[in-house]
Formats: structure tokens, sequence, C-alpha cells
């Protein structure tokens, strides 16, 4: 088969089209005959050599995959083959086939095609894990999304909303706040030239965002915490401006903070499997009726992966890449 595989640690161009054999499902595995894959910031991470795979990984990376079940592993239930699917894979996604644990995958929505659903694993089972189990946001509740544009971003706007949170989201370009909007932001906030903290506590009369989802942290942390409601809870998701923050521990204690975070790709085949199911009852009927939906910025070719991570790191999309296959 083919695949991209990354062949030195470095920029984009280190991604290079390779023949691999193609993998053999394990126990409760599945062999998925690849349509599509996602592109996602971990890969970036991987391949720059700052997000190793997890022990057992395939070193290809991709992290979430759509297309036809090929084959069954012993033990694999639940599907069967010829079954179109997209699902959550540890790694190998940039391939023609990908093997991962059958209780991964996920039914196409209603009227998806290959491309749309591969947009949906990786982002989908992020915001459902901290936002909802960890950050545990209610119906009438304030979000704050740092990253509101991103794929990330855009689904976790849309989600919220859809159940019932009033969201407030920042973005830096005027184009990124109106999308962010036009998803179900209630107020969208350029950071380069507003004061999220005042805007947030405006918002919200003063009580502050009861759940603040952040890809940031570094410099953020004191910030999100002067904007964090009495027993609000903030979810760290990504460290893109530095894993090192200032706490007000006197802050927190007084207004009943609670700091939290996740990474998804080494949690066990069991916790993504629960995050899975919550998905299947809880979003899947949204993605149904259409009343949320991806955000994909651009299809690349396969062989065009080194393109579509030039085109994520620039940082001028909406929603997401994806890398069509075959």
């Amino acid at each position: 088969m083919t695949a991209i595989e990354i062949t030195e640690h470095g920029g984009p161009e280190v991604l290079k089209p390779v023949a691999r054999p193609v993998p053999a499902p394990g126990a409760g595995e599945v062999l998925i005959r690849v349509a599509a894959a996602g592109v996602n910031r971990p890969d970036l991470a991987q391949r720059a050599g700052s997000y190793p795979p997890p022990p057992g990984a395939s070193d290809l990376p991709g992290l979430e995959v759509a297309g036809e079940i090929a084959a069954l592993g012993d033990g694999a239930a639940g599907v069967a083959v010829g079954d179109r699917v997209c699902a959550l894979a540890p790694g190998g996604g940039y391939a023609e086939y990908c093997a991962l644990p059958a209780a991964h995958c996920l039914p196409l929505p209603q009227g998806y095609d290959a491309v749309r659903a591969a947009a949906l694993p990786e982002t989908f089972f992020t915001v459902w894990t901290n936002v909802f189990m960890r950050g545990r946001l209610q119906a009438g509740e304030t979000l704050l999304v740092h990253g509101g544009a991103s794929g990330i971003g855009t689904t976790a706007i849309q989600l919220a909303a859809a159940r019932g949170a009033t969201v407030i989201a920042t973005a830096g370009t005027v184009d990124k706040c109106a999308a962010c909007e036009e998803l179900g932001a209630a107020r969208a906030i350029n950071y380069r030239n507003e004061d999220f903290v005042a805007i947030v506590n405006d918002v919200t009369g003063g009580k502050g965002a009861d759940v603040i989802l952040d890809m940031v942290a570094g410099p953020y942390v004191p910030r999100n915490q002067k904007c964090l409601a009495l027993d609000g809870r903030l979810v760290t998701i990504a460290l893109l401006g530095g894993a090192k923050a200032e706490v007000n521990f006197g802050l927190l204690m007084v207004k009943r903070q609670t700091m939290t975070g996740s990474t998804l790709r080494p949690q066990s085949v069991e916790a993504k499997a629960a995050i899975a199911a919550g998905l299947r009852s809880e979003v899947w009927p949204l993605l149904d009726s259409g009343r949320i939906a991806p955000v994909i910025q651009n299809t690349f070719d396969l062989k065009d992966a080194a393109a579509a991570h030039a085109a994520l790191e620039a940082g001028e999309h909406i929603g997401k890449f994806v890398l069509t296959v075959g």
C-alpha cells in the first residue's frame, strides 16, 4: 500500500510517499480501506518530533480516517466487512489501509461521504471528552473557546450551542471571528486587538465563563483565571503558548476553580471506546439531522500531505484539512 512516512523530524518536506505492507488487524481490531484521512495539529507535532506515537502504535501519522471495513480481527464486534465508517486511529491514518480498534469506529452520518466523515473523529472525540466529560458543560452555562476558527474550535462552538450553552470564542482575524459567530458563538473576540478577559466578564455580567477550552496555556492561564466563573472549569488541551504559567492559587481557592486537561492519543482503548459510545448516543443524532457539521477548509491528495501540513501551519484556515486517498 501507499503511505506517507515521516522520513526524519523536521518541516513538512520530510513527509514522503512510501510503499508499506498492508497492516493486519489484531484482536478486537478492524482493517479499514481508507478513502479519506483528517489532518490535525498532533500530526504536525509528531512530524516535528515532539509528540511520539504511544507504544504499539504505527509510526505513520494520521489519527482519523473514513472508509470501508476490509477485514476483521479476532473478536471484533459491532461492525462487519463492508461497513462504511469513520474512526479514531492511534496512528497510521495517512495510508491506503489502517488497522484500529473496532470500538473506535462510528457509522457515517446520514448523507456524509468519506471526506466529510474523516473530519469528524479527532475533533469530536477531543471536544466531547474535554468540554462535556471533563469540563461538565451544561445547558445554560457559558463556554469560552480559544482558537474558535480551528477544527477543534469550530466543533466546540457548534456542539456547545446545539446543547444549549452560550458560546464566546476568540480568533485572530475579522473573517475568523465572523465565521465563529455564524457557527453559533454569541460573541467572537479578535484577540489581536481586544481583551478577552474584559469582554467575557462584560458579556456575562461579571460572572465569567463556566468552562474555558484552552489551546494556548502559557500566558493565557492567569488571564483565563480572571474570567473564569465561580466553580468554573479550565480545560487545557494544547500548549501553543508554552507549558509553564503563573497560577493564582488564591483566586483558584476563593472562586473554587478547577484546572484540568488531557491528551487523547495515549488514552486506553477502553477510555476511547467510552468516548465513542457517548458520541454515538449524544452527538451523532445532531450530525444526522444537519444541526451541526464539520467545517472543511480544503482537501489534498494523500501524496500532497506535505502541502496540507504547510497549510495547517500557516494558520489562515477555518476548520479542517482532509487528505483524499485513492
